[in-house]
This record gives structure tokens, C-alpha cells and sequence, in this order.
């Protein structure tokens, strides 16, 4: 609390200016940092909450049972990718870090995604490497060292593929001045696996060369699946002269890279190492002085982030950050009890009116108001024909003497007396040429 207070004091003689950054700026200094020192490799976990929208992205959530992790996957990144992303899918992504500003939140721009399980190729991958490694073709024993001056190097792949220019430009770029062979052989499809081990014997019987690379680009599982068949990985093994495997990325591994005497993660890395030695040879003073004050930075950068991880690890454990914490969670739980108990409420006002509106339509009152309206609607038609009502139409009944109605002229008789009915009253007559009475 004490440090809380001195914080306090310090920031009241704060000038507007001073120190002060808008929400904007800072989140802008936390995206340029994430995204530039944040290297976020594979990532496994699970997907959720799986939207795709109508601009062909898609946007998910990777979780575990610990945390979980904002994700895009751009439209143009999705229509490369073979694995069709759903809810609950276990999954590997790999991508890089960057900040939506608007919400100032981070999250991972997905550019490639496998599935994580063992597949079919998995599972043969690992058979036969159980299988091999028993008869112990990947016994670290056998294997040879590499020259220390390697000048004359075999590089069995294809001629047409990248990876052998990239090899090439790194060896001429670190001054290496050996004699390259390109032998050429399929490295993808079937057959294969059969010609690289044949190019292989081939070198050998030549018996030219320091070192031979076997390799090829990247790929996916099948594509570098002749670097995994028996005769392959049986001819590297059997290889007398050095072999250095130099197949797909850092991330993928093949059998021939355990049985090779030597395995590099891409070709590019079986070049620089292949021309260290001679580099070093070159530059030795250099490399030492550099490596001594390298060692030093390295010391102290070290010791910075020691210093930094514990300053940081101390400000956590403050009780005005362990108090910080908890507000945070009581709001958390407080808007979701609101939240809760407000759905709540409404579902039960929605079922009470259902049921009001159920009784209503069964109640016995109801039934009476509505035979009331249409017994006055009888009534009124029955009144609307009534003999009142015609004469208050400005209609008149004749009757005779006893009563009785005239309906036609010829039941008048002179002698007889009538009476005529009007709306309004009763008028005694006689027929004309008789006196009135």
C-alpha cells in the first residue's frame, strides 16, 4: 500500500506533457513491439468459436485448458491451406503476432495450419523408424565427422529446384572456394527414393568427393515421403563418404536425417555449414575478437533480461497488483451475474405472459362476453325488423273495426270504420263520403 501512495505522490506534480502518451500512441508502442520481438513459431490447441465471413475470412479462437489465443486467417492464406478448419479441431498453427488497434487486443495472423494427429503416413513414419533405429542405422556412433575443408561437394537433387541456387549463393556468398557437383535425381513421387539412392552409389564409385548433401525445398509429409522410404535410408547409412541431410524446414524430419552423418535444417544451412570451416580459417583473428565482445554483449543482454524478468515478476507479486487482479475478476463475475440474472428474468416474463395468455383464452368470462355481443347482435337485427320499427320508418297499419289489419284496398268497406296506426299514435277514419267521425 505504502508503494501505492508513493506512486500517487509522484504523479501529482506531472505535467500534461510529460510522460504522457494517448491510448492510441501506446497501443501503437505495444503492437510495434509485439510484432517485432515476439517470434510465435507452431502453436497447438484447439479451435473455437469458428467464424467465416463473407469476405473469405476466417476468424477463431485456439485455446487449451489454460488460455486462449485471437486468430485470422486471411482469405488469400486460407484458399493455400488443405486442412478445413471446424469447432473442437485440434490443430498447429504457425503465423505471426500483431495488434487490432481498434480493440486492443492481440492476436495471431494464421499463414499455415496442420492437423495434429498421426496420420496414416505418421504412423508408417514412425514404424519404420522404430523398426531401423533396432538395427541401429541411427546409432550416433557410426556416423562420420565432416571434414574440416570440404572442397569438392556432391549435391544430389533436382537441378531445376530452389534449393540448389540458394545453396549455391550462400557458398560463393561466404567466400567458399570448392567445387560443386550437382548430382541430379526426382526428389518427389514415385521412383524417387529409388533414383537418389542409385545417384548416391553413383557418387561413390566416383570417388571424388569430400561430402555429399542430400535435400530438396519444403514440403508437406507426402511430398518429402521418398525421404522416408527403406532403400533411401538404408543407402545414406550406407554411405562412405560423409553425408549431410538437408531436406524441407527446421520443422520437418525425415529418416534420412537420422540416418545421415550429419543433418541440416535446410539447404541453405547444409551450405553455411559446409563453408564455416573454411570462413573460420579465413577469419579466425576476427571471429575471435568479434566472439569475445559478442560473449560480452550476450553477458549482459542476459543479465538485463534476468533483471528485467524479476523487476517484472516482483511488480506481479506487489499487493497493489494482487488487489488490482481481484477487482478485475469481481467485475468479471459481477457483469456476468447481471447478465445472468437478467436473461433469466426475461425468460420467465416470457413464459408468465404465455401462460397469462393461456388462461385467458380458457377463462369463463371470456366465453360470457362473447355470447353477450352476439345476443345483442340478434337482438338488434330482430328490433331492426319489428313492426315499430317500420312504422317509424313513415309506414302506417290500417286495422278494421275487430282490430285485424287491411291489407288491400278492396277489403275497404264504406260503412265500416278503420283505424290507422302511425309511429306516433292511433287516428280513428272512415272511407271518403262518409262522415268523419
Amino acid at each position: 500500500m505504502a508503494g501505492w501512495l508513493d506512486d500517487m505522490e509522484r504523479t501529482k506534480g506531472v505535467a500534461r506533457d510529460e510522460g504522457v502518451e494517448t491510448v492510441s500512441k501506446f497501443t501503437r508502442r505495444v503492437k510495434t513491439l509485439l510484432e517485432t520481438g515476439v517470434n510465435a513459431g507452431w502453436i497447438q490447441g484447439e479451435v473455437s468459436n469458428l467464424r467465416r465471413q463473407s469476405s473469405g475470412h476466417t476468424y477463431f479462437v485456439l485455446k487449451d485448458a489454460g488460455a486462449q489465443l485471437s486468430c485470422v486467417l486471411f482469405r488469400g492464406d486460407g484458399d493455400r491451406q488443405t486442412v478445413k478448419l471446424q469447432d473442437g479441431q485440434q490443430v498447429l498453427l504457425a503465423g505471426r503476432i500483431s495488434v487490432y488497434e481498434a480493440r486492443g487486443q492481440y492476436q495471431l495472423i494464421v499463414r499455415s495450419i496442420k492437423e495434429d494427429g498421426v496420420g496414416r503416413l505418421q504412423r508408417e513414419f514412425e514404424a519404420l523408424k522404430l523398426r531401423l533405429a533396432e538395427e541401429g542405422l541411427f546409432d550416433q556412433a557410426a556416423k562420420k565427422s565432416l571434414p574440416s575443408l570440404a572442397l569438392k561437394v556432391g549435391f544430389v537433387t533436382s537441378p531445376t529446384g530452389a534449393a540448389v541456387q540458394d545453396f549455391a549463393r550462400i557458398m560463393l556468398r561466404r567466400g567458399w572456394r570448392g567445387k560443386l557437383t550437382v548430382i541430379p535425381a526426382k526428389v518427389q513421387g514415385v521412383g524417387a527414393a529409388a533414383e537418389i539412392a542409385s545417384m548416391i552409389e553413383w557418387a561413390v564409385e566416383r570417388g571424388k568427393f569430400d561430402v555429399l548433401v542430400v535435400g530438396r525445398g519444403g514440403g508437406s509429409l507426402e511430398d518429402l515421403w521418398a525421404f522416408n522410404e527403406e532403400r533411401l535410408v538404408r543407402a545414406v547409412a550406407a554411405c562412405p563418404i560423409p553425408v549431410i541431410s538437408a531436406v524441407g524446414h527446421e520443422i520437418d524430419f525425415t529418416l534420412s536425417d537420422f540416418a545421415a552423418d550429419v543433418r541440416a535444417e535446410t539447404p541453405s544451412g547444409a551450405a553455411e555449414l559446409i563453408s564455416s570451416s573454411y570462413a573460420k580459417i579465413r577469419d579466425r583473428v576476427e571471429v575471435a575478437r568479434d566472439g569475445l565482445v559478442d560473449s560480452v554483449a550476450i553477458s549482459l543482454r542476459n543479465t538485463r533480461t534476468t533483471v528485467g524478468g524479476l523487476r517484472d515478476r516482483l511488480r506481479l507479486l506487489r499487493p497493489r497488483a494482487q488487489i488490482e487482479q481481484g477487482w478485475l475478476r469481481r467485475d468479471e463475475l459481477a457483469t456476468r451475474l447481471r447478465t445472468g440474472l437478467a436473461s433469466s428474468m426475461e425468460r420467465s416474463r416470457h413464459q408468465l405472459s404465455r401462460v397469462q395468455a393461456a388462461m385467458a383464452a380458457q377463462f369463463p368470462g371470456r366465453r360470457i362476453e362473447f355470447e353477450s355481443h352476439r345476443l345483442l347482435s340478434l337482438w338488434k337485427r330482430l328490433q331492426s325488423v319489428s313492426p315499430q320499427a317500420t312504422l317509424n320508418r313513415g309506414f302506417v297499419v290500417m286495422r278494421d273495426a275487430q282490430g285485424r289489419p287491411v291489407l288491400k284496398r278492396t277489403e275497404i268497406i264504406d260503412s265500416d270504420e278503420y283505424e290507422a296506426e302511425f309511429a306516433d299514435g292511433r287516428v280513428k277514419m272512415r272511407p271518403l263520403g262518409k262522415k268523419s267521425l
